[in-house]
């Protein structure tokens, strides 16, 4: 067998392990930072602050050939300080509210609660 056959012959199941060992990290990299997100989250205070809708966004994935699409919907809220915050809303809470909105957000971390308008 020629220096080629042979790299063949060995080199394919150190990239298939390599793959494997990349994927296996991404998925744990994924989780562990969604408990760190979600303890931080709970460890946060739960505020009610005055708020203004500034903008709002959609993010679209998937939906090629027969996969179902999913869409993702952030709120951005501009408080009296001027600082910004954006927050990942469903889709009901989404459609409530409107650009220039006046009202009091209530929040926990980047966790949305409810938005009373004035």
């Amino acid at each position: 067998m020629d220096n080629f056959g042979l790299f063949f012959a060995g080199g394919i199941p150190i990239f298939v392990g390599a793959i494997f060992l990349v994927v296996f990290g991404i998925i744990i990299f994924t989780i562990i930072k969604s408990l760190s997100q979600w303890n931080k989250n709970n460890n946060s205070p739960k505020l009610s602050v005055p708020a203004q809708v500034v903008t709002k966004r959609s993010k679209t994935s998937g939906g090629a050939g027969d996969s179902s699409a999913s869409t993702f919907y952030y709120v951005t809220f501009q408080f009296d300080s001027g600082d910004r915050l954006e927050l990942h809303l469903s889709g009901s809470d989404y459609g409530m509210l409107a650009e220039d909105d006046l009202g009091v957000l209530t929040f926990q971390g980047t966790r949305y609660y409810s938005f009373e308008r004035k």
